[in-house]
């Protein structure tokens, strides 16, 4: 049976040098910082930081440097949220093979800058999140939108 998780994940910020590419030692201290500071968890490539100004290089080779470097000291959600329908679960195969404790991923036939035009049904979205959840052995966080328009109530995500 796969960890149950509860409680904050807070995001890690993703460091860049002055000229915009990755600064890897720097990142590398971030992460020793929060785990020192007390974090029991962690987030990386949030949906609402660096996740969409990553080129998909960028992203593995930040990926598999911040959980190699974590080590197991704490379990990390890795977004994985892409378009491409097989982007996306390339990308959750690959933080799990990283050693990734999660998943999170925002129902990408809603994103909201896309605008608040484009919905799909709850059926639509249960078959996404089946299918994510088919495709790997760990948990999957939901990320809701709610500025997208299409609505994620309670009782439906429960």
């Amino acid at each position: 049976m796969t960890a149950r998780y509860q409680g904050v994940f807070p995001v890690v910020p993703t460091t860049f040098k002055d000229a915009g590419e990755l600064d890897l030692p720097s990142q590398l201290r971030c992460i020793d910082f929060m785990v020192d500071a007390g974090f029991t968890r962690l987030c990386i490539l949030a949906n609402i930081s660096a996740q969409f100004l990553l080129s998909d290089a960028e992203r593995e080779v930040l990926t598999a440097a911040i959980l190699k470097h974590v080590a197991g000291r704490v379990p990390v959600i890795v977004t994985t949220t892409h378009f491409g329908t097989q982007v996306c679960p390339e990308r959750r195969r690959r933080a799990q093979d990283m050693g990734a404790a999660m998943v999170m991923v925002m129902v990408m036939v809603k994103p909201p800058y896309h605008g608040a035009t484009l919905r799909a049904s709850e059926e639509k979205i249960y078959e996404f999140y089946a299918a994510l959840s088919d495709a790997i052995d760990i948990p999957i966080m939901i990320h809701d939108a709610p500025m997208s328009g299409t609505p994620l109530p309670v009782p439906f995500l429960a």
